[in-house]
């Protein structure tokens, strides 16, 4: 499987963490409230062994003198030291929940809209479940990670604070030997840090690659098992398998020598201290109290540590998904409005005036004139696909296009539709280069149906008001009686109602067309685009669009891509397209007289229906 994957950086990168950290910026409360319950647990945390070397101080010199203790004091202390920590860490999981949810809302939003302003060819080397997987689980581990790690590591860096402080207040020598131990353990981070950021980077890698690929073999189920392919790609998802549990295991394998090797120089500190300390208590110099705590702070000021440790290694597998979701939000669309028709449409709305008159049907902006003016058009690294193509559409006409696969057809019309834009030349709006209007409101004047239509999850009648949200019951059954798909949607079981299941899987292929048709006729559009729309359906679905073709095409500008010659006979002009270039214009009756391209496609055609008819009939 080749993916188009993006460049990364091979160490970890605090400037891309102060992109992620600015999505929860927005939530100023929540950081506020959980760094503050942050520094407060530490402070707390690194009391309880002051007050133990005050009580066991205070008790030494009571029993020397002789007198009383009382332990009150410090009960009441430690009581008091429990609830706070107990309202902190309650008050910490709601700010850090909180912010972990609005921050995953936030970013999925973010991304969902950047991937619906891309442009068509950015998807050509992506598929879906690679696109699925930044959705979801990359979304995911940068929230998690920005909320929990960012109160992790508040309160680590506040506790080691607090712990250096006191130690050094109560004995500078033995503070240092504490403190003594952090820059080797700056030079174990270091050298973890790059190993464990590439291994989690391709352990992310491949998990995308295996989300697409069940993408893949769930939406080409039928084809698999009709090719008997299971076997063969289960190898194929076994060999990504495969690659993702070995870089899983070596990031483990990293992760778990990492933490061991930082926890023995905690106790050699540790033990460093006892020694040297116990010498100190036994020389009058120190304080059984004072060596207890130091005792007590010695293994405790390594929590913290490991604590920002744990951070590191997290921060470094989730880099790889960080960088995933910010290059996906830093990727400018190729196709957008220019700064020119964003000054516009600020100052005279989103529609750019440039014709005052009415189209027949009440549009506001009609489109009397599309022209491809000396159109050059290459797919990315491939050779070009149109050279100098030109070609001008008045309204009302229908334009059909028909030759070999791999001509130009399909290309045509995605420039059309502006999926794509030419390399060079341009196509015209009235005589205005189409990339100086609205890109929604060219688009949104446009009726698309294709090859394989494709239905949302819900009723008939949702999917028909796709066209228009704020469409009437009544308008959307008119649509639907105009091509001709309110006899069968009747008889389903709830009417306009029924569900039509995931993908429109409920509804046979030639029902989910003539609702796909339904759909682009309720929106009204100016230009209408067929692609291969009746070749996947049965002749009598195409009879039915085709008793209403002439409805759904008038007073519109019409492009037809046909595989059935015999459904664009009526069109004011077919156009033989071969190599990018338009070899035959003319109508049926012009194109068959002058006995060329077309006349040999057709007669060819011609002959291969008549024949199955005429075996049909011998086989009835």
């Amino acid at each position: 499987m080749h993916v188009e994957e993006d460049t990364f950086h091979d160490r970890l990168d605090w400037g891309l963490w102060r992109q992620v950290f600015r999505h929860a910026l927005p939530y100023k409360r929540y950081v506020i409230g959980l760094s503050v319950a942050a520094v407060i647990l530490a402070i707390c945390d690194a009391s309880f062994a002051l007050i133990t070397r005050w009580a066991v101080d205070d008790v030494s010199a009571a029993v020397e003198a002789g007198e009383s203790f009382s332990a009150w004091p410090y009960v009441g202390a430690y009581l008091g030291l429990a609830v706070t920590l107990a309202v902190g860490v309650r008050s910490f999981i709601i700010f850090a929940g909180s912010l972990s949810h609005h921050m995953s809302h936030d970013v999925r939003r973010a991304t969902f809209t950047r991937i619906q302003e891309l442009e068509m060819s950015y998807f050509d080397h992506r598929p879906t479940g690679w696109l699925i997987s930044r959705l979801t689980s990359d979304c995911d581990k940068l929230s998690r990670i920005i909320a929990w790690s960012l109160l992790d590591l508040v309160w680590s860096s506040s506790l080691i604070v607090a712990i250096s402080v006191i130690l050094l207040s109560l004995n500078f020598k033995l503070g240092l030997i504490v403190i003594g131990v952090v820059p080797p353990l700056l030079v174990v981070s270091s050298w973890f840090q790059k190993r464990l950021l590439l291994s989690s980077r391709e352990t992310r890698k491949y998990n995308s690659f295996i989300t697409a690929s069940f993408s893949e073999g769930l939406q080409g189920l039928k084809t698999t098992k009709t090719f008997v392919r299971e076997a063969a790609n289960l190898d194929e998802f076994k060999g990504l398998s495969d690659k993702m549990y070995q870089f899983s295991v070596r990031n483990a394998l990293q992760s778990s020598v990492f933490i061991p090797i930082v926890l023995t120089i905690g106790s050699v500190a540790a033990g460093t201290v006892l020694w040297v300390g116990g010498g100190d208590y036994l020389a009058g110099m120190l304080s059984l109290g004072t060596l207890i705590a130091f005792i007590f702070y010695a293994g405790q000021f390594f929590e913290p540590i490991n604590q920002i440790a744990a951070i590191m290694v997290q921060l470094q597998g989730a880099q790889a998904a960080g960088e995933r979701v910010l290059n996906l939000l830093a990727t400018e669309p190729k196709i957008l409005d220019s700064e020119e028709v964003l000054r516009r449409m600020r100052d005279n709305g989103p529609e750019v005036r440039e014709s005052p008159e009415l189209a027949p049907d009440g549009h506001a902006h009609f489109i009397g004139e599309i022209e491809f003016r000396k159109v050059d058009f290459a797919y990315e690294d491939k050779e070009p696909v149109l050279t100098d193509f030109n070609l001008t559409v008045k309204a009302g006409q229908t334009i059909a296009l028909v030759g070999a696969s791999g001509g130009g057809k399909s290309t045509i019309v995605s420039l059309l539709a502006r999926f794509y834009e030419p390399s060079a030349g341009g196509v015209y709006i009235n005589g205005v280069e189409y990339r100086q209007r609205s890109l929604d409101w060219y688009q949104s004047n446009l009726g698309i149906v294709l090859q394989s239509p494709h239905l949302f999850a819900g009723t008939v009648k949702e999917n028909i008001l796709y066209g228009r949200l704020d469409a009437t019951d009544a308008e959307v059954e008119q649509a639907a009686r105009l091509v001709n798909a309110h006899a069968f949607i009747e008889k389903l079981e709830n009417g306009y109602d029924t569900p039509v299941g995931e993908g429109g899987n409920r509804l046979s292929t030639g029902q989910k067309q003539l609702v796909s048709f339904a759909r682009a006729i309720l929106a009204n559009p100016q230009i209408f685009i067929m692609d291969e729309a009746t070749s996947s359906i049965d002749t009598e679905t195409e009879a039915l669009i085709q008793k209403g073709l002439h409805a759904i095409l008038h007073g519109r500008i019409s492009f037809v891509i046909a595989h059935r010659l015999s459904t664009i006979r009526s069109a004011d002009r077919i156009l033989v397209i071969d190599k990018g270039k338009i070899i035959e214009s003319g109508s049926h009756s012009e194109l068959i007289g002058h006995r060329g391209h077309y006349h040999a496609l057709y007669t060819r055609q011609f002959r291969r229906e008549t024949e199955a008819q005429v075996m049909d009939r011998v086989r009835g």
